[in-house]
This record gives C-alpha cells, structure tokens and sequence, in this order.
C-alpha cells in the first residue's frame, strides 16, 4: 500500500490568520472539496466531553467544521454514542444537556446535536465487518444514517488504549451501547446486587429472559444473554454494569475493526488536534493538566495514519515536567529504570496502542505509512 498524506499546521497564528481560518485552510489543503457534499447528510463524530472536563475540543472548531459542509451544500450535524458507564452522558437528555453545558449549542456550532444511538443507547444499526473479532458492528442508526462520515478528534492519552485518537473516537464512539460492550468485553453484562432493588425492570426488557429475580435481587444468565446492553439502559440504580474483562489488544482489535465498519463504503475525512493533551479520555469529570504541550491540528483522508502521525509527533515532543508523564520519567530515572520513547505507554504503562494500528493495516482501514505535508 502507497503511503498516505497527512497534512499538518502548527498552532501558530498571526494577525493575517487565526487559529480557525487556519483549520480551514488545512482541511481545504488536504482535499475536503474533493468531497460530494451537496444535499448530502453528513455525520461529525466528537466527543462533546463529560460535565467537568475543560481538556475537550472547544465548540469553535465544531463550527469551522459545520460551516465548511454548509459552504458546499451539505447538511452536518455533531453526534456522538451514549457511555457504558454511568455518567452525564449515559442517555440522550442527559447526553445532550452535557453537550449544551458545554458549548455545543446549535448556535455556537451552526448545526444541530444528534445522539446517535438514541434515548437509551439501543438505536443500532448491525453493520457486517466480519472481521476477525466482530462479524457485526453495533453502531448508533444515526451516523450509519449518514451520506458522509467526518471525525474531529481531540488527541489525548488513555487510560486503557493508551491514547485516544481517531480511531478511537470512531470505533469506541460510533459503538451504541452494546456495542461498546462488546468492544470493552465479551459482552455480557453482570448485576451488583447491593444497589438493585430488584424491580424487574431488566427483565422486562429483555426478549431472551437472561435476567431472573432471586430473593429481590436480579442475576443475568450469560448463557441466555446476548449482550444487547438495552438492560443496562433501563436499570433504575445504574447496578447493572459490563465486565471490562478484555485485554488492551483485544480492546484495539475490536476499535479497528468498528472503524472499519463505520467507514466502508462511504467517503470519510478525519480531523485531529493536538492540544490540551490530558493524560486520559475527555469521559473522565475532570482533566489533570497536559503531558505535552499543543502541537498541532493534521487532517487525512486516512484514520490510520492519522493517528501513526499524531503519536509520532507527540513522542518527539518535550514533556511537561509536573505532569504524571514528566513525573513518571523523572521516578524512572531516579531508580535507573528504562525509560522508553514512548510518551503514552510511560503515562500509562499498563497500555500499549500499537497493536490497534498494526490491526488496523492489517484489515485495511488503511495505511501506517505517511508523507507529513506542513501547511
């Protein structure tokens, strides 16, 4: 496979051009007008960030975006997928609520906000990938709805995929919530029976009779369970939870191969900037300062090497040294332990995020191979 462009500016601006004018030149550069935008649906994948977190993109740059689609006669909208976990963005009100809070308004983005796995994350579509994990990809009906996918990603680490760039915010984000499940596990949701109230409300729901009231207390039946996680959505005292029992590679093969499935068949533009670059995911309530300092916005016809990109710049820039990343080298080299190269793998050293990229070559979502073109 040829090598894929990836084009980059730094966050650099002067009186003749600010930072979003900048954007735009960038997307325009790396061939956004190629696109047949016109009368055309298009989907914008971000992370709208969770009700405390301040490290997520600013709504500005959302409308750069949305404008820019207007501009060719397409019709944009912002969207995201409900969480697993319980948090602000659990259903669409509260999802919804939670963007608005945080700036994503249709008047300070110019397009509307659609939650695309509806009300209780259950609004899927089963998109056949018949990878080597998933046959069929959960995703939210809304951006599988879509003529056009464009994601627009805030470069950060992770906790668990070791950071969380483009494919991420797609495979992870466009995943209902059952299809985060079982990206996140094998897709089988367990009952903590201190907080259930045993209502009945999960069995009510459920069309296979997987959970059973015991003695007030619910108790799902794996083997009856097909991890559609609509139990998850109805459960009065959030006590029904996944078991996050995969490994960080099982992890990354599954976001790649929900890439893959988001996708195909369509054409697709990713965006992803690199500032505030907090040491986990925008989901988390708060953001601990950067481990790096502001980089710079790329774009790329190719999520692959996109993220390839992203991390190779982060790796060689300078830490910011009261940061865990700029903690963690410093205890490494006071103990004369190895210190590797790796930025994100030292933030988190029980991550890796390699294998997600090597997975994602493998499958053909695209190439880790980039000519980086400065604008």
């Amino acid at each position: 496979m040829e090598k894929s462009k990836v084009y980059f500016t730094s966050f650099k601006a002067t009186g003749n051009e600010n930072l979003l004018q900048k954007l735009h030149r960038l997307m325009k550069t790396a061939g956004f007008e190629n696109i047949d935008f016109k009368d055309k649906y298009a989907a914008v994948k971000i992370h709208f960030g969770e009700y405390g977190n301040l490290a997520f993109l600013r709504p500005n740059y959302a409308r750069v975006v949305a404008d820019y689609v207007k501009e060719l006669g397409g019709k944009p909208f912002l969207t995201d997928c409900n969480t697993l976990y319980v948090g602000s963005r659990k259903n669409a009100l509260d999802h919804l609520e939670t963007a608005y809070v945080n700036g994503f308004s249709p008047y300070q983005t110019g397009c509307h906000v659609l939650i695309a796995d509806g009300l209780k994350g259950t609004d899927e579509t089963l998109v056949p990938v018949n990878g080597e994990y998933v046959k069929e990809a959960k995703i939210g009906s809304a951006i599988m709805d879509a003529d056009v996918f464009i994601s627009l990603t805030h470069f950060k680490g992770h906790e668990t995929a070791g950071f969380g760039g483009t494919i991420k915010n797609i495979g992870m984000g466009c995943g209902s919530r059952a299809g985060k499940m079982e990206q996140h596990c094998e897709g089988k949701p367990s009952v903590a029976t201190e907080a259930c109230i045993g209502c009945g409300a999960c069995g009510r729901i459920c069309a296979h009779g997987a959970p059973v009231i015991t003695d007030h207390k619910a108790k799902i039946d794996h083997d009856k369970c097909v991890g559609c996680g609509r139990c998850l959505a109805v459960c009065p005292k959030d006590a029904i939870s996944a078991d996050y029992a995969d490994s960080v590679a099982m992890l990354n093969y599954k976001m790649a191969e929900y890439s893959l499935a988001v996708c195909q068949n369509r054409p697709c533009f990713h965006v992803s900037l690199i500032c505030d670059v907090s040491p986990n995911c925008d989901c988390h309530p708060e953001n601990d300062i950067p481990i790096l300092p502001n980089i710079g916005m790329l774009a790329s016809f190719d999520p692959v090497a996109l993220d390839q990109a992203c991390a190779d710049l982060c790796n060689q820039a300078t830490p910011v040294e009261s940061s865990v990343l700029g903690k963690n080298i410093a205890h490494a080299h006071e103990h004369h332990e190895e210190c590797d190269h790796d930025h994100f793998h030292m933030t988190h050293p029980d991550t890796e995020w390699k294998s997600c990229i090597e997975h994602a070559v493998k499958i053909g979502l695209g190439t880790n191979e980039y000519d980086l073109e400065t604008i």
